[in-house]
């Protein structure tokens, strides 16, 4: 895996967040947005849309972090997704997004849920740092209409702090 740095995203990149977030077997785990509300939360100063890219300016993958300007510090990691999953990318994609996080806003506690099925991102979450706080039982609806748990977890600044050294 070559090196990935995070950039801005700008609406340019909207049709391959979108492209992305519509892979196959995704809708199980992340949902997507249609462009209308991609744009309105490019635009807002509460949202922050990442753009994980190689050496080369290849478009890797994203990130959306949502809630940036909450007084109580507490921000989430709303979506992400690699354009080509299994290569590696997702572990640097979600670091370099933590760092954001953590080094450009004000965020104490970054946030996410995931379905308790998705045990790849799971993987990828604890590496990072992230610690399991507990289950919103069934509260997933998924597009077949069953239901599943949801996992919550988070990092805090002095964590992400500590792990860096």
């Amino acid at each position: 895996m070559t090196a990935l740095s995070l950039r801005r995203a700008t609406e340019a990149d909207i049709p391959f967040i979108m492209e992305t977030e519509r892979k196959p077997g995704y809708d199980q785990f992340i949902g997507c947005y249609g462009v209308d509300e991609h744009m309105a939360q490019l635009a807002s100063p509460s949202f922050a849309y990442l753009i994980g890219e190689d050496d080369d300016g290849q478009t890797l993958g994203f990130v959306i972090l949502m809630d940036l300007n909450r007084r109580d510090g507490n921000a989430c990691v709303k979506r992400i997704a690699v354009a080509s999953p299994e290569k590696g990318v997702g572990t640097p994609l979600l670091a370099g997004a933590v760092d954001f996080a953590f080094l450009e806003t004000y965020a104490h506690r970054l946030w996410l849920d995931v379905v308790s099925g998705n045990l790849r991102a799971q993987a990828v979450y604890r590496k990072i740092g992230f610690i399991q706080e507990g289950v919103l039982r069934e509260a997933a609806l998924l597009p077949d209409g069953s239901r599943s748990d949801f996992l919550l977890m988070s990092i805090l600044r002095p964590e992400w702090a500590a792990r860096r050294g």
